[in-house]
């Protein structure tokens, strides 16, 4: 894809986020677009950030790694998006600014405890499980409230809030509901935790959505690189 076409498709979504956010009487600004750039190539990654975007989110380490030298003289945001092993929290700890797939206890220490001090804190969401799906990673909600409290407890760590990725549904008002659901449960959270204030949620079929519940930061792959 090229610079141009990568360029006007950012635009696009930022056009869709704006009409979207104003649609349900919200600021654009309180919504940030997280361009999802897994098994994508150095040079797509570079196109969208000479169009001035500059969050970007990888599912895969060692393919991250490698797309964080090739681009280290450019001042990005790195988002950690796929499911974490334990033995793979180092270099995540190290290298990158967020991330969204914490489900555990044990993997969040691990970023405390492996986190540089030199660096601010790694922030951090927790993924709930919000659909019920046996083949997605994430707590249940009923868990959530004390792993929370846990995490947010820990140093050069900041806990922000939440993500999820429901079951996929083409139905606008019934895609809203698990993303109402994981709102109630940060605005729970928030009582006891005031310092959240993240809804990762919402892809390219269901932003709408999403940002009519809440959501913060949207993630988006497809709509921005083409597809896989």
């Amino acid at each position: 894809m090229t610079e141009l076409a990568i360029a006007k498709n950012i635009a696009k979504l930022e056009n869709r986020i704006r009409i979207a956010s104003q649609n349900c009487g919200r600021d654009p600004a309180t919504v940030s677009l997280l361009a999802v750039s897994k098994t994508k190539p150095v040079a797509a990654i570079r196109e969208a950030a000479t169009a001035g975007h500059r969050a970007f989110g990888e599912n895969y380490l060692q393919e991250a790694l490698e797309k964080m030298d090739a681009l280290a003289d450019l001042p990005l945001c790195w988002h950690f998006i796929g499911p974490l092993q334990s033995n793979k929290t180092r270099p995540v700890a190290e290298r990158f600014d967020w991330v969204h797939s914490v489900d555990r206890l044990k993997i969040a220490r691990r970023l405390s405890e492996q986190r540089p001090a030199a660096l601010p804190p790694l922030n951090l969401c927790l993924q709930v499980n919000i659909s019920g799906e046996q083949s997605k990673a994430g707590i249940e909600l009923a868990a959530l409230p004390a792993l929370a409290v846990e995490v947010a407890a820990l140093p050069r760590v900041a806990l922000r809030g939440l993500m999820a990725i429901p079951a996929p549904c083409d139905d606008p008002d019934a895609q809203r509901e698990p993303f109402a659901r994981l709102r109630e449960a940060l605005n729970k959270l928030q009582i006891d935790i005031p310092g959240l204030d993240t809804l990762s949620m919402g892809m390219s079929g269901d932003l709408e959505a999403a940002i009519a519940e809440g959501a913060t930061l949207v993630r988006i792959g497809t709509d921005i690189f083409g597809p896989r």
